[in-house]
């Protein structure tokens, strides 16, 4: 099923934006309510190395349950599949994994763990692991939903030839035959 726009309502006769209060531009921010904890390093937009590996244990700590063992096994596997992989702490919060460019994010909702890769769309996915964002030219994903598991061995592959992805990708191109 297509989406289609949203139609707006017709205005009433004789109202105009101008003549609507304004809202203020900026909101007066109240203190969080005791007891209420704020995201791990919601307070942190960008962090990498040791600082983005504390705040993904954190994160991790924080989720609990089926989320929490889901993503510290996908962690486990990534560094499994490439050593060298960077971790990094994005977008307010988003795990982010990356080798020569991002590999992929790591993020938890309420229904699924959702490991979106950056160049997926061109990647070999014969195990067929993608399963979400499969319409996009650029990105791929993979939702696991409770009580699924993860092809560990496909997965690597896939890890694997993202990093390999990137690092073709960001190799210094040929300048051809060019005046000396």
């Amino acid at each position: 099923m297509a989406l289609k726009p949203k139609r707006s309502e017709p205005k009433a006769k004789g109202t105009s934006r101008a003549s609507k209060p304004r809202k203020s531009a900026t909101k007066s921010k109240s203190p969080p309510k005791a007891g209420a904890k704020a995201k791990p390093g919601a307070e942190a937009k960008r962090a990498t190395g040791k600082a983005a590996s504390r705040l993904i244990d954190e994160r991790i700590r924080s989720l609990g349950g089926w989320r929490a063992e889901t993503l510290a096994e996908v962690r486990r596997i990534i560094h499994e599949a490439d050593p060298d992989i960077m971790e990094e702490w994005k977008w307010m919060g988003t795990p982010v994994w990356s080798h020569a460019g991002n590999v992929c994010t790591g993020e938890a909702y309420k229904q699924v763990v959702k490991l979106t890769f950056a160049r997926g769309a061109s990647l070999e996915d014969p195990r067929g692991l993608f399963n979400s964002s499969l319409e996009g030219n650029t990105r791929r994903a993979i939702d696991i939903r409770e009580g699924e598991v993860l092809d560990a061995a496909a997965f690597k592959a896939l890890i694997q030839a993202a990093v390999a992805e990137n690092l073709r990708s960001s190799a210094p191109k040929s300048q051809g035959r060019g005046r000396t």
